[in-house]
């Protein structure tokens, strides 16, 4: 019976030794193929073991055969070639929405997408600046929840959450259950946003998914579709989220405690928050030092200031007169 069994079998086993172990540099024999086959208590010879290959050739394998030497078969070409392979490595590594931990398994399920040879050419590092990556896997269930409601056009529930100074999570506006529309996700300055209608309000908001927990689809009709009809995403993102360019300086804010939510969302949370009184906090940080650099800086309000370094104290200073002179 296990003969019988191995006969059935025998076509999946090599399949499945060519996709792991063979490529153009790394061919395998027939010998090579006959002796897993044994090793394995399945009989086979040469005669079979081209049949098998002829079968997996007419189902659809790009299976070549070379004299080259070492001669032997290889599969010659895949779903995905290695040069796509390495931009989905370099993607995954370089997201900071993505942990560490998700990181490495979706690395190692790209890498059975290929020979175990070309494989370790995708364990590789992508080192992208001041790459901050989160700690929050919820973030992969959350998208999957927004995608199932804007399939099944159902309005969600959730809770939303705020950093607090002891860089941890915790509930917005006292836990109240948010209810919302929703209609778009975007990926903007790396990071996961939700694009949906607050009936409530009248308006269009955006929210962080990592931010978002309890998700739960209402079965309630989502609205605002007259809105959404001729939404212009780009044009939205371009006026509500900022990206950084310019000079890499480090600097010191001083801020009142109230905005520990918005350095954390821009910094991330590996940074030492020093208090310097009951209702003020200093942070030393990396940064861009630019026109957005600024502009968000004094979106932040008079509770925020540059204390550190003193020529970019004195830029920002003259920035701000510069623009205050536009208004004499």
């Amino acid at each position: 019976m296990g003969k019988v069994i191995g006969s059935k079998l025998r076509t999946l086993y090599i399949m499945q030794r060519l996709l792991e172990k063979s490529d153009e540099n790394n061919r395998i024999s027939p010998k090579e193929l006959n002796e897993m086959l044994e090793g394995m208590g399945i009989s086979a010879d040469r005669k079979s073991i081209y049949a098998d290959i002829s079968t997996l050739q007419e189902w659809g394998m790009d299976i070549m055969y070379s004299k080259e030497q070492p001669a032997g078969y290889y599969v010659a070409s895949r779903e995905f070639e290695l040069p796509e392979l390495k931009l989905l490595v370099d993607a995954v590594q370089s997201s900071k929405f993505i942990t560490h931990k998700k990181s490495q398994e979706l690395i190692r399920k790209l890498e059975h997408l290929t020979s175990e040879s070309q494989a370790r050419q995708l364990q590789r590092s992508v080192y992208v600046a001041n790459r901050i990556k989160t700690d929050n896997e919820q973030i992969f269930y959350n998208v999957n929840a927004i995608h199932e409601a804007i399939n099944a056009n159902s309005s969600i529930e959730f809770i939303y959450h705020e950093w607090n100074l002891d860089k941890q999570l915790v509930p917005k506006k006292g836990g109240r259950t948010y209810l919302i529309s929703p209609w778009a996700l975007t990926w903007d300055d790396e990071n996961y946003y939700l694009i949906a209608y607050d009936a409530e309000a009248g308006l269009t908001k955006h929210y962080r998914v990592d931010k978002m927990k309890n998700i739960t689809l209402t079965g309630k009709a989502r609205e605002g579709r007259e809105i959404f009809d001729s939404f212009d995403m780009a044009g939205y993102a371009r006026q509500t989220f900022g990206m950084f360019s310019g000079e890499k300086t480090e600097v010191i804010l001083e801020c009142s405690n109230y905005l520990i939510g918005a350095i954390l969302d821009r910094f991330g949370t590996n940074n030492i928050i020093v208090p310097v009184d009951d209702s003020r906090f200093r942070i030393r940080q990396e940064v861009n030092v630019s026109g957005q650099f600024y502009g968000w800086l004094v979106g932040l309000g008079p509770d925020a200031k540059i204390v550190y370094p003193p020529y970019v104290v004195e830029e920002f200073k003259r920035r701000i007169a510069a623009v205050a002179n536009n208004y004499e």
